[in-house]
């Protein structure tokens, strides 16, 4: 039996019942002593308790954050000084990197091979951000009235709820977290519930960092503690990653209070193989996109479209690498297919699999459990999908591929667009040419072209249609944390009573 994870938490931060919530920069239990259990996937078994916070809970630490804006604890800060905390930041992730790296193995199931890199990674980004917390300049602008001085500044937008996924626990946390915090904003955190003890220890690294007291704030608990956060009033933003279901609702209760949102939600996305493709390379790629992280990524290239005269060859290609996949404990660093996140991810991915029975799908591997512990599901595909099939339409979240053939560049755009998604798309192709008629004619947020599910900090991400609105990472990620203020300053005009100032 593998060893139980090192939890490397002091005891403010984890009491005897389980881990707790941080809250104006104190450690403390629910109010209500509410709990609930953290689960191994790849085990089957529960390995700790965290606190389950209530709408009291809620409120206490949306009150922490506003008082701390309100102060310019942070805010009011040199922004030099902002950035050279997040810097002593990074610098403590990049120290802690094995340990959170191994913290969201035990939470989540993903690959070591793939949640190593993505921890240093997060020292990255947060590097990239405290840069940008000093260039978040307004612009002087030339008057269009003689006699003023005009320019813009750039504030920070008061209290920002972070809510964030399994799947990439630390990683899209810190797509919100850190230009939020370089921007002069206060945070809540409310991770997923499958996932929210390495949050803590990130947030425990921001203490050590030495962001002042109830800057950033940690809320755990499932669907009641996020709607509580969602709905306070003393929220301005929300950024969010999750279901299109869920981010939708977040907008509308959003709107009623004019906050803003940052929305980053499901994908259903196609990646495009035309004939002169390297079939051997593009394979890897395809498996990349979607049998990589068990499929359970937002940019899963799960629909897979072939060009006609390569279709059968690529299917029997992709069918085959996938059986060859290794099944097995994530922190092997030798396993290349983990376990889905959790039990209700399970049944989600097996129900589909029903739903291919009942559409009569030809499936060519896969297709359903594996017969060994832990929450496990081969990389199953299907070819010659229906369009109109709920697994060429749905965001199913697993190791499933949907393969479609296609006559030429005009059928392929036509398929490829044919979603209400538009997160992120894949041209495989040795003609230059065609790559670009086809990246100016995709609805994606993010198109590479022979390669799949690269990201980085300096290129925003995010989607066209469903699949969000606005983007993050990037330069101008940290425009949407802040508000822009324009500035009238008369130089010497001779005063005079006027009807309306307009142009």
């Amino acid at each position: 039996m593998r060893a139980r994870p090192q939890l490397g938490l002091s005891t403010g931060e984890q009491a005897a019942g389980g881990f707790r919530l941080l809250i104006g920069g104190s450690w403390r239990d629910a109010g209500d002593g509410g709990t609930r259990p953290v689960h191994d996937p790849y085990l089957e078994q529960d390995w700790g308790m965290v606190a389950e916070a209530g709408g009291g809970d809620v409120a206490d630490a949306a009150h922490a954050a506003r008082h701390a804006f309100a102060d310019r604890r942070w805010s009011g800060l040199l922004a030099g000084e902002r950035a050279r905390i997040m810097l002593r930041l990074a610098d403590l992730i990049e120290r802690d990197a094995a340990k959170l790296t191994t913290q969201q193995i035990f939470e989540n199931g993903k690959l070591v091979s793939e949640m190593a890199p993505g921890t240093q990674a997060l020292a990255g980004d947060c590097r990239f951000f405290a840069g940008l917390a000093e260039t978040n300049n307004g612009a002087s602008v030339p008057p269009s009235r003689p006699g003023f001085t005009t320019f813009t500044l750039k504030e920070p937008i008061g209290v920002v709820a972070a809510i964030t996924p399994w799947n990439t626990p630390l990683g899209l946390l810190g797509w919100k977290l850190f230009p939020a915090l370089a921007a002069g904003n206060t945070v809540v955190i409310k991770p997923s519930e499958v996932t929210p003890t390495s949050t803590l220890m990130l947030a425990a690294l921001c203490q050590e960092a030495g962001i002042p007291d109830g800057v950033v704030n940690v809320v755990t608990g499932g669907r009641a503690t996020g709607e509580a956060l969602v709905e306070h009033p003393e929220i301005d933003k929300i950024a969010f990653t999750g279901s299109t279901a869920t981010g939708q609702a977040i907008a509308s209760r959003a709107a009623l209070r004019s906050a803003r949102v940052t929305l980053e939600m499901g994908g259903k996305s196609p990646q495009v193989i035309f004939a002169d493709a390297d079939l051997d390379r593009t394979v890897n790629g395809v498996m990349a996109g979607i049998f990589a992280a068990t499929g359970q990524s937002c940019m899963a290239g799960s629909r897979v479209l072939v060009e006609a005269p390569v279709f059968d060859r690529f299917a029997e290609m992709l069918a085959a690498r996938g059986e060859e996949m290794i099944a097995g404990d994530p922190l092997d660093p030798a396993t290349q297919l983990g376990p889905l996140a959790s039990k209700g991810q399970l049944e989600k991915v097996l129900s589909y699999f029903d739903v291919a029975k009942h559409e009569g799908l030809a499936c060519m591997t896969g297709g359903k459990r594996v017969d060994r512990s832990g929450y496990f599901v081969p990389p199953t595909v299907y070819r010659d999908v229906p369009p109109d099939s709920r697994l060429a339409r749905e965001e199913i979240f697993g190791p499933v591929a949907s393969l479609f053939r296609f006559e030429g560049e005009e059928q392929a755009v036509q398929l490829a667009n044919d979603t209400r998604y538009g997160l992120a798309a894949g041209i495989w192709t040795n003609d230059i040419n065609r790559a670009h008629r086809m990246l100016h004619r995709l609805r994606a947020g993010s198109v590479w072209v022979n390669n799949y599910r690269i990201v980085g900090h300096t290129l925003p991400f995010g989607g066209y249609g469903q699949s969000g609105v606005g983007r993050e990472m990037g330069a101008d990620a940290l425009d949407a944390y802040c508000e822009t203020k324009s500035v009238w300053i008369d130089t010497g005009n001779d005063i005079a009573f006027r009807t309306g100032g307009e142009d």
